[in-house]
């Protein structure tokens, strides 16, 4: 399975960066592309590992609960 990159403006849909197959490559383009973003600028790099395109777009978009503190996963 591929990890996606993405850029995440709210409230506008995530934005397509790029996909990789190994997740060294991934992890190093996320870094770098989080250095080329100013401080104040509103983007949020993210990596997702998902099995296709449209899935990893449901990942970054569904909203998930908070794990409770004190619970062992």
């Amino acid at each position: 399975m591929p990890y996606f990159i993405y850029k995440l403006r709210p409230p506008l849909p995530p934005e397509s960066a790029g996909s990789f197959e190994a997740y060294r490559e991934a992890r190093t383009a996320v870094r770098a592309m989080r250095r080329a973003l100013g401080r104040d600028d509103p983007v949020t790099v993210r990596m997702v590992f998902a099995p296709n395109e449209a899935q990893a777009e449901r990942l970054l978009t569904e909203r998930r609960e908070p794990r409770p503190l004190g619970e062992d996963a």
